[in-house]
């Protein structure tokens, strides 16, 4: 047994359709705390384009850690629930990845474990960065957010990337998706104002809670804005 995380994005079309998948925010614990081999979850909204800390409404996330792949693949293929998500989006992705780094907590604990197995051949990261914001440093969190994403406009090693969270402007994540780590390190390093971001988070403080977590995707089902984000991953 191995443990696995899946990132499923859903998106809504029409007033009804998002009013259901807000309700689902709330009603959804109960059948989810059932599902057999589930660890971790977390549903989640987004937030506008340019990691605005206002909601997109037509775009949720769930997270999801299974005790192993098996497990996750009985849910995405007989579960009432996902069918009912299915049901009611336009579009629906999920990503099939495994953790090769995880550093802090989220809820009280680190749920993520490190993989045993990764395949070299792979070149493909996923990067989940979550915290909860102290109240009295939402403002000046809030106002750095778009000069520390700044260097994120145009990067060609980039493939998708969404501010995603539990609850709008203080519990905040952001999900990114590069073509190699050589693109990831580009950013995380060479760019000034990320740089420049991680200084002030030392020096301000601004989280109660963070972690940040690394990721091998092997797995990508579904489409996103219309198209495979990862078609050497993509069932045929």
């Amino acid at each position: 047994m191995s443990q696995i995380t899946t990132l499923t994005f859903f998106r809504y079309h029409g007033f009804r359709e998002k009013l259901w998948a807000f309700g689902m925010m709330q009603f959804a614990h109960r059948p989810m705390s059932r599902v057999a081999g589930l660890q971790f979850y977390k549903l989640m909204g987004s937030g506008k384009e340019g990691f605005d800390p206002f909601p997109d409404w037509s775009v949720y996330a769930l997270l999801q850690i299974w005790d192993d792949e098996a497990s996750a693949n009985q849910f995405f293929g007989s579960s009432e629930l996902i069918k009912k998500y299915k049901q009611h989006s336009s579009e629906c992705w999920t990503l099939y990845m495994k953790n090769f780094a995880a550093k802090g907590e989220w809820s009280g604990k680190n749920p993520f474990e490190k993989a045993h197995t990764l395949d070299k051949e792979n070149p493909f990261i996923a990067v989940i960065t979550r915290a909860t914001i102290k109240k009295g440093m939402l403002y000046k969190f809030w106002k750095y957010v778009p000069t520390s994403q700044a260097s994120l406009q145009g990067n060609r090693g980039l493939i998708y990337t969404k501010g995603i969270g539990e609850v709008p402007i203080t519990q905040m994540a952001t999900f990114s998706l590069w073509k190699d780590k050589e693109s990831l390190m580009e950013f995380a390093y060479a760019s000034k104002e990320h740089q420049h971001a991680i200084q002030q988070t030392r020096q301000l403080q601004w989280y109660k809670e963070e972690l940040f977590s690394r990721f091998q995707p092997y797995r990508s089902i579904g489409t996103w804005n219309g198209l495979q984000q990862l078609p050497a991953l993509t069932e045929k």
